[in-house]
């Protein structure tokens, strides 16, 4: 497949991140290898949402924590970034809305139509009618005249989520986005697909098998617009997972199974395993959590006793 043909993906990640692991992060670069190796993608970011404080699970620290620690765990990647938008609002939100609101934000950043997973886009990236004053968001400087390719929109997309939309917040003070913001026109490029997918772990999968935990017409949306990439963890079979859920089983072809080393070490790796290391003072909480998000616990102490 051409550049042009492949599915252009986001990758967002919804979740406590009480506190951020090396089990996350390798989610993000597992399911990335993985889409890569289909020849059908090519993953062009990646987005951490940490849920709202009013989220009420047990032991959660504050947002302003769970943010900074992201950050840190991210700040050497060159495709992973962390967005407080969820974090800001009034109150919770559900993860459907989350990636709504995503999907609305890329379409004012990127000038892309972004396609649902059960009916790929046949519009080319959209391009308002533009007066020859108008100042383009993508300056094309060349006084040749060429028709831009998908590698050109593709920098393009990717140019705009490290600079817009998945901000890479200063430590000190977070910013999003203003979605009112005049973000001005583009040109129209050729036709490229562009899909955010929800990244989950299999235990995230199993969860939407708990009758009344999560609301039906939700997973419509989140399975059957978005589409899923999953990233099997503790042994569990997300193909058996999916048997047990009539919508699963409705949306299983928009599912996408990370298919590699099913014994991998960061499949075990959780938040609940680094905090009981930190409560215990267990040395091993060096394979579950990066440095800098150690160090960061540390001296903010948290997670020290059981309260959280």
């Amino acid at each position: 497949m051409t550049e042009t043909t492949k599915t252009h993906v986001i990758l967002l990640a919804c979740g406590s991140f009480n506190p951020i692991t090396k089990g996350h992060i390798q989610m993000f670069e597992r399911a990335r290898d993985y889409l890569h190796k289909t020849g059908r993608f090519i993953v062009i970011g990646g987005i951490v949402s940490p849920v709202h404080d009013s989220y009420g699970k047990t032991g959660l620290v504050s947002s302003r924590h769970r943010l900074t620690m992201c950050q840190l765990a991210v700040q050497s990647s060159d495709w992973i970034r962390v967005d407080p938008w969820e974090c800001y609002q009034d109150t919770w939100q559900t993860t459907c809305s989350v990636l709504e609101h995503h999907r609305d934000l890329m379409k004012r950043v990127t000038g892309c139509i972004l396609s649902n997973v059960n009916t790929p886009s046949i519009t080319p990236v959209i391009g308002q009618p533009q007066n020859e004053s108008s100042q383009n968001i993508y300056q094309n400087n060349n006084n040749v005249s060429s028709k831009p390719t998908a590698a050109k929109i593709l920098g393009k997309v990717g140019e705009s989520l490290s600079r817009i939309c998945c901000v890479r917040p200063p430590m000190e003070r977070f910013t999003f986005v203003d979605e009112n913001a005049n973000l001005g026109t583009v040109m129209r490029y050729e036709e490229i697909e562009l899909r955010i997918l929800l990244l989950c772990g299999s235990d995230l999968l199993e969860s939407f098998c708990i009758p009344g935990l999560w609301n039906e017409a939700d997973m419509e949306v989140i399975v059957g617009e978005f589409g899923m990439v999953v990233v099997p963890r503790d042994g569990a079979d997300p193909e058996r997972i999916m048997n047990h859920s009539s919508i699963l089983r409705k949306y299983k072809n928009n599912i996408l199974v990370v298919k590699d080393d099913s014994n991998h070490p960061m499949s075990v790796v959780s938040s609940t395993k680094s905090r009981l290391a930190l409560q215990h003072g267990d040395g091993h909480v060096v394979d579950y959590l990066c440095q800098p998000v150690i160090d960061y616990i540390l001296k903010s102490q948290l997670y020290i006793n059981a309260s959280g």
